[in-house]
């Protein structure tokens, strides 16, 4: 008898590729908080960052590096959250990352 490989879910392997590429991390996330500015798009810039989250040690290790409670971040990062500015900015930087800032539209000369 064969035994049948487990399937891994989309999300399994989303965390997977993340975890193992850094720059597709980065790239993703940067897509993702472009997202936040549209509110029909914010639930999946949220979870995008829960996504990177998780691939960077898990929800709950974050959220114990970040200073914040495991429940409060799974509740800012759900696609009904909203974190606060604190909370964004201790998430991005338990993970590696930092906030930043362009123009929206190239500055015409």
């Amino acid at each position: 008898m064969s035994k049948i490989k487990a399937a891994v879910s989309h999300h399994e392997r989303e965390i997977a590729e993340l975890r193992a590429d850094r720059e597709l991390a980065i790239e993703y996330l940067k897509a993702a908080m472009e997202a936040l500015d549209n509110p029909d798009d914010r639930a999946g810039g949220l979870l995008a960052l829960r996504a990177v989250a998780e691939a960077n040690g898990g929800l709950a290790a974050v959220a114990t590096e970040a200073g914040i409670s495991r429940e409060a971040l799974y509740r800012a990062l759900s696609p009904t959250g909203n974190p606060t500015l604190r909370t964004l900015l201790a998430v991005l930087k338990t993970v590696g990352m930092r906030l930043s800032v362009q123009p929206e539209e190239p500055v015409k000369v």
